[in-house]
């Protein structure tokens, strides 16, 4: 069975940095693409950052510069390192793997910044 688990949300003043992380089982090349997503209150899920099995990483521009999306084989990891965070990340961020036309969801996990 395909399960990934997020941790590393908080609570982080303006400017600030959080690391994500999203343990995928049994293995992160399980899934033909990892990826993180967020969805603020009134709003829609979008995507923030995604990783292909192949390793290409590509991001949505409100977040260019500011945040990498990163993956580690030995642990089964994908990060999403969070700088200069701004009060409009403030979300609940959702890992998300796909993998032979099934995608598989987090429980979410909450990153608030203050101003």
């Amino acid at each position: 069975q395909l399960v990934v688990v997020e941790s590393g949300g908080g609570l982080v003043q303006a400017g600030g940095s959080l690391r994500l992380s999203c343990a995928a089982s049994p293995s992160i090349f399980s899934f033909s693409a990892m990826g993180w997503y967020r969805q603020a209150p009134g709003n829609e899920r979008e995507l923030v950052a995604r990783i292909t099995w192949g390793g290409f990483a590509n991001y949505a521009d409100s977040v260019k510069d500011r945040f990498t999306i990163s993956r580690d084989s030995a642990s089964n990891t994908v990060y999403l390192q969070m700088n200069s965070l701004k009060p409009e990340d403030t979300a609940v961020y959702y890992c998300r793997g796909s993998a032979r036309g099934t995608v598989y969801w987090g429980q979410g996990t909450q990153v608030t910044v203050s101003s």
